[in-house]
């Protein structure tokens, strides 16, 4: 770390390190641009590579295209359809006949048995561009049946209209998280530093690490086949903005320490970089790694995000131990203005709040440990609140949709579960089997026998559907789908598989609830062998991870508290506890690691106990600003009208705020001072004879120390 800190600080090779990354902006910034049209946002792309619903998909390719998405016209009159109302119907179906993205006849006029309604199904091939192309298809399809209606209320739902609806919520979501996240991360940074100038810089570090990034993720998705969508990539930019600026704030933070102890400023950031450099390192390294387990799950979505997020951690953190030091050096001390360090300035951290915090705590540590586990155990109890069971599609918007009205309307006059069927596939070789298969499909609970259609057969596979007799994302709906398959499973040489809307929801909710169950014992392994390394003891280690997991936990008990009783949501995403495990595990570990490596720093010269005050004192601010940028960087999730991202961002960022307030600065610096040197245990530092907080040396922090 000091070659590389004396390299990218010396007066002429940081122009030569600005320069390469201007060359390298030049050359990502057009590939950073593809990026929203690589996303791959149909339903297979979210689905277990394994699952039944998944392998269904697959076959029933062989019947339709892939990327046929069917909209589902629903045409109403409450006193009833006239005869020209269905002659109207009539003539739209001829007119969506005539579509150029047809694939497939259009279904419909079909009357429902009130009379007050008719349904129209037309299927649509949109291409590998659907999701994106869908909100246009459903505008003109409604524009059609709308003209000449004559009063008759029209709506357009279906996996088409839900698909329309899901693109709107997500449209714009790079500049809309791009500019909040960016707007955040400046006033804040106004905040902290409280010069018009100093901001630039890590904002525009920031921006550089974030092209970069997202350049290197769309050749991953175009070159490896990496899944990329709209939700890994929203996080993507809030991630790479919150963490990148973080190290920006820990660096600029010690550089100044130095500024105040060294005359030459490119002295000074070779400290700050030999000093903060490891520390900031590990750190990044922790998030990466934490990030990677998520290869381990199932949900092709999950696995997805491990590389996309650790990606944008690695080039957050090449940036902002290379490009950024290089930037301050080039500017000079000014760019401080107007609160310009100087050599010889006393030492603010010394007397400040943190500091009178540290020596309040110290008076009673155990008392203030225990009491702050208390508290933190009692909000975790709200966790009991929580339903990650997966979201409705009522449930997975906030306000009011096109497609969930049409959904409501279309289950009041029809089947409750038209324009989501059950599919069952089997092997057509025997026509005995098939003909089994179909018997038991329509004679089981829960599907309308009406409706199952005769098997087609096509490449080996033969192919039918059936309606629910309930609402398609009800628990009614999945037990029918799990009756099916035990049902079709039981015909001898048939090879069955049931999918279908419904199945695939079963499938993400079970496979979520597996990938909870594997990869949260794996990142809490890997975050404990890291810190192991790093602290180079066994006892910080297995306490600092079992603070962080009772922050987790009472983060996600107040977050299940306030979605239920606050904002008023029916649920939370399958995917929720694990995603919000991974960032605030990964993400709080960081906080721990900066206060840690400055407290083992400290302890070398001081003590443990005087180190955990002095290591309080010097951090302090910088973290807590750090945790700041990070929860509001999480919290612009919240911008977007997805109730899952929400969830997510409320979650994470309420967890990194408890974190950096209370966990890091009450908790852990109690912990440090009750347990005192036995922290380091089993190295040499644990053996060090440890003195009283009141009978330690004080000595200036940051002085040269032998371990």
């Amino acid at each position: 770390m000091s070659r590389i800190a004396g390299w990218i600080t010396h007066r002429y090779a940081k122009w030569v390190v600005i320069a390469f990354w201007a060359v390298v902006l030049a050359l990502t910034a057009p590939l950073a641009g593809k990026l929203t049209g690589a996303q791959d946002n149909d339903a297979k792309s979210w689905l277990p590579a394994n699952a039944e619903s998944t392998q269904v998909l697959d076959v029933a390719s062989s019947f339709t295209s892939p990327n046929t998405i069917p909209a589902v016209l629903v045409y109403v009159r409450e006193s009833g359809l006239t005869p020209e109302d269905l002659a109207k119907v009539s003539q739209d179906v001829v007119t969506f006949g005539e579509l150029d993205t047809l694939d497939g006849d259009v279904v419909g006029p079909i009357p429902s048995e009130d009379g007050q309604a008719a349904q129209v199904i037309v299927p649509l091939d949109l291409g590998s561009e659907g999701w994106n192309l869908a909100a246009d298809a459903v505008a003109d399809l409604r524009a059609t049946a709308e003209d000449g209606a004559n009063g008759m209320d029209v709506h357009v739902t279906g996996p088409a209209g839900a698909a329309a609806d899901s693109s709107k919520a997500f449209e714009g979501i790079d500049s809309t998280l791009l500019y909040a996240a960016a707007g955040v991360v400046i006033v804040i940074l106004l905040l902290t530093y409280r010069s018009p100038t100093l901001w630039l810089l890590p904002v525009a570090s920031a921006g550089v690490a974030l092209t970069v990034s997202q350049a290197v993720v769309y050749v991953l998705a175009d070159t490896t086949g990496l899944t990329v969508n709209a939700q890994s990539a929203g996080i993507l930019t809030v991630l790479v903005f919150g963490a990148g600026t973080d190290y920006a704030l820990l660096l600029v933070a010690r550089y100044r320490e130095e500024l105040r102890r060294h005359e030459d400023r490119h002295e000074a950031m070779s400290l700050a970089l030999h000093r903060a450099g490891p520390a900031i390192v590990a750190s990044g390294a922790t998030v990466a790694i934490g990030m990677l387990c998520l290869l381990f799950a199932q949900m092709s979505s999950t696995a997805g995000l491990g590389p996309v997020a650790a990606v944008g951690i690695v080039v957050a953190l090449l940036v902002m131990l290379t490009l950024l030091p290089a930037l301050l050096v080039a500017t000079g001390r000014w760019v401080f203005w107007p609160r310009v360090p100087h050599l010889g300035d006393d030492e603010p951290t010394e007397h400040g709040v943190w500091a009178r915090l540290g020596t309040r705590i110290s008076h009673r540590p155990r008392r203030v440990w225990v009491v702050t586990s208390i508290v933190l155990a009692v909000l975790g109890l709200g966790i009991t609140q929580l339903d990650a069971n997966g979201l409705s599609s009522a449930e997975s918007f906030r306000g009011e949709q096109p497609s969930i009205v049409g959904e409501q309307v279309l289950s009041e006059h029809f089947p409750a579960g038209s324009g989501s069927p059950v599919v069952v596939v089997a092997d057509d070789s025997s026509p005995t089997a098939v003909a089994a298969v179909h018997d038991a499909f329509a004679g089981t609970e829960g599907i309308d026998a009406s409706t199952v259609t005769e098997p087609v057969t096509a490449g080996g596979y033969a192919y039918m559907e059936g309606t629910l007799t309930s609402e398609p994302d009800s628990q009614a709906a999945y037990d029918t789908v799990d009756r099916v398959r035990d049902a079709v499973h039981a015909v001898p040489d048939a090879d069955a598989q049931v999918g279908g809307a419904s199945a695939i929801t079963l499938d993400v909710q079970r496979a979520s609830a597996a990938d909870n169950m594997l990869i949260i014992p794996i990142i809490l392994l890997t975050v404990l062998v890291i810190l192991a390394l790093l602290l180079r003891a066994i006892t910080a280690p297995l306490i600092l991870v079992a603070t962080v997991v009772l922050s987790f936990t009472a983060a996600l008990g107040v977050s299940a508290l306030v979605f239920r009783y606050v904002f008023g949501f029916e649920g939370a995403d399958t995917s929720l506890p694990l995603f919000v495990f991974v960032f605030l595990v990964a993400l709080g570990i960081d906080y721990n690691i900066f206060l840690m490596t400055r407290v083992r720093e400290e302890s070398l010269r001081v003590g443990t106990r005087r180190g955990a005050l002095v290591g309080l004192a010097a951090t302090g601010a910088v973290i807590t600003s750090a945790g700041l940028v990070l929860a509001g960087t999480f919290a612009v999730l919240g911008t977007l009208p997805v109730v899952a991202f929400a969830e997510i961002g409320f979650a994470v960022a309420f967890g990194v705020l408890l974190d950096t307030l209370v966990v890091r600065s009450v908790l852990v610096t109690a912990l440090n001072l009750d347990v005192g040197r036995h922290m380091w245990w089993p190295s040499a530092l644990g053996r060090k004879e440890d003195v009283p907080v009141e009978e330690a040396p004080v000595v200036p922090t940051g002085a040269p120390v032998r371990e």
